[in-house]
């Protein structure tokens, strides 16, 4: 994809949310989660390293599809804001819901609007590549935590809240390790781009 056939044109790369701040202005539910994984995320400095060596080359820049109630937007949007932060990346955030043209052009196997979805590009608005909803590493460790969610209740009730608790715990103890996992993709997908 290129500026020349994407919606994302320079220009809409522009509207979009500037700012880790000013994204949990905008968002109206689960803000006690992104700031969570916000405040509980340091970064591998090798990996902040690296990826700040692709930004001063390269210009590298990220835009962030996601919603609010998505607990992989949750993890994965802090991750991109603060390593933007740390490492003068630009990144813009988008509401998914707001922008289905964009969303469009990135669709989870070509069917599915999965987020988060983080587009990189470089400083001449160049397609580098992007990255959909949780790394490797989230998937494979998910597998087990799912049969927690086997045995919940399908109506919403004391007991089906036992379960998601539960499960969000889990979910929770495993998120250090997916944080820096989705840095790592991060790094690798844009140092495979820019090689």
């Amino acid at each position: 994809m290129t500026s020349g056939t994407s919606v994302v044109t320079p220009e809409r790369y522009k509207t979009g949310i500037d700012s880790f701040g000013a994204w949990m202005e905008a968002i109206t539910q689960r803000k006690y989660e992104f700031q969570r994984h916000y405040d509980e995320y340091t970064p591998d400095p090798a990996d902040v390293a690296k990826l700040k060596a692709l930004v001063e080359k390269h210009g590298v820049k990220a835009l962030v599809i996601g919603e609010d109630w998505c607990p992989d937007v949750w993890r994965g949007l802090p991750v991109a804001a603060k390593v933007g932060e740390l490492t003068g990346m630009e990144v813009r955030h988008f509401m998914r819901d707001q922008n289905k043209d964009i969303m469009a052009e990135f669709l989870n196997q070509g069917e599915f609007e999965s987020v988060p979805t983080i587009v990189f590009y470089d400083r001449d608005h160049r397609y580098l590549g992007h990255f959909i909803e949780r790394p490797a590493l989230a998937n494979e460790q998910m597998v087990p935590l799912r049969e927690i969610l086997a045995g919940a209740p399908k109506e919403e009730g004391p007991e089906r809240q036992v379960v998601m608790d539960r499960y969000r715990a889990a979910t929770w103890e495993m998120a250090p390790a997916w944080r820096h996992a989705t840095l790592k993709e991060f790094v690798a997908l844009l140092e495979k781009a820019l090689a």
